[in-house]
């Protein structure tokens, strides 16, 4: 490494923890001032405000908007660089511009790395901490109750209720089918269903229907204990869980629920997955493109280049949010909800490069 690169890394990184201070400051000041009522309402121990919720709330908040954070810290020093003249001064020593974006590249592979690893495995158990006390304190958004549920519990075995309340942990109207290829070959229906652990359910009020060929058995009785591979989780399912989850955990989870035939409904797993890589990626895009706009000594100065930095990282925080709405109705699968906005930046990344100062 040449003492710029070295430079150009320290002021990259550098910039980038001070613009997240400063931001977090002002958030967590805003959202004292939001939820100090309902702090007052609930009563929290001071405890747990600061250890379960903000001490949660401020890594969720930088992930949440690391691109900003990229391109405020990219514009913000390469526009100060530009303004003093050490831009001109490095490419008139013989430094082109694809030698000048290394520095920058491998500052952004730092912080995409950091962003990956921590919003896979540091976040999600922080956000299950997070968001128990904002159920609690704030405002409760579990879900608790759902109705016509069916899914796959083994492969041949299909399960269905036409409710269950998660507070009794009681479904009503269950049915249990069984099948060989396509012929059904038993029949479980009862009026009630409870869960008691892990696995293990009670039937209430039930009858059973065996069919061989043209025989049909019946038995019936008034209480069945049995073994069911689900849980209530597994169809309980609120728009938080799939950032309570790491990686792992998470791919697993969409595999598992797509085995049971509820791939309708996990639309936000399969965003929240890979949001996770394309959030990553976003660092290099954002930049070459704060690179590319901020390296030219302008009229306006810094604030020109830090306004069109905050308008263009803002909208594709926002461009990314609206394309994720767009998975969720159905209209485009998940991988592709999210990506787009990156590709659409890596073209006027790739329009912004071609013409930077040379």
């Amino acid at each position: 490494m040449l003492i710029m690169d070295r430079y150009i890394i320290r002021k990259f990184l550098g910039t980038y923890v001070f613009t997240i201070a400063l931001i977090i400051a002002i958030t967590i000041v805003i959202d004292v001032n939001q939820k100090i009522d309902n702090f007052i309402k609930t009563s929290p121990s001071l405890y747990a405000v600061i250890v379960d919720y903000y001490l949660n709330f401020i890594p969720y908040f930088i992930n949440l908007f690391s691109p900003l954070f990229v391109f405020i810290a990219v514009i913000f020093f390469t526009s100060k660089m530009a303004e003093n003249s050490e831009i001109i001064a490095l490419m008139s020593s013989g430094l082109n511009f694809r030698r000048m974006m290394r520095p920058y590249m491998i500052a952004a592979a730092v912080i995409a790395i950091l962003t990956f690893i921590i919003n896979s495995f540091v976040i999600p158990p922080g956000n299950v901490r997070r968001i128990e006390f904002e159920n609690r304190y704030v405002r409760n958004r579990s879900v608790d109750y759902a109705s016509n549920i069916q899914l796959k519990v083994e492969p041949g075995i299909i399960a269905h209720f036409n409710s269950f309340d998660n507070n009794t942990r009681r479904g009503r109207g269950f049915s249990l089918e069984r099948f060989e290829g396509k012929q059904l070959v038993s029949r479980l229906t009862a009026k009630e269903i409870f869960w008691d652990s892990l696995y293990r359910w009670h039937v209430n009020d039930y009858m059973i229907r065996n069919f061989a060929g043209m025989k049909e058995v019946i038995a019936s009785g008034e209480r069945l204990d049995t073994t069911l591979a689900i849980v209530p989780s597994d169809f309980l399912i609120s728009v938080h869980d799939s950032e309570q989850l790491t990686t792992p955990h998470l791919k697993a989870y969409i595999d598992r629920q797509k085995q049971r035939g509820i791939g309708n409904n996990i639309q936000l797993f399969e965003i929240e997955y890979h949001r996770r890589f394309a959030m990553s990626f976003a660092a290099f895009i954002l930049t070459i493109i704060g690179v590319s706009l901020s390296s030219r000594k302008v009229k306006g100065g810094m604030g020109l280049n830090i306004g069109i930095g905050m308008g263009l990282s803002f909208s594709y925080i926002l461009f990314l949010q609206v394309s994720s709405t767009f998975a969720i109705s159905g209209m485009v699968s998940p991988p592709v909800a999210v990506w787009i906005p990156n590709m659409l930046f890596v073209v006027i990344a790739v329009w912004l490069y071609n013409k930077a100062p040379r």
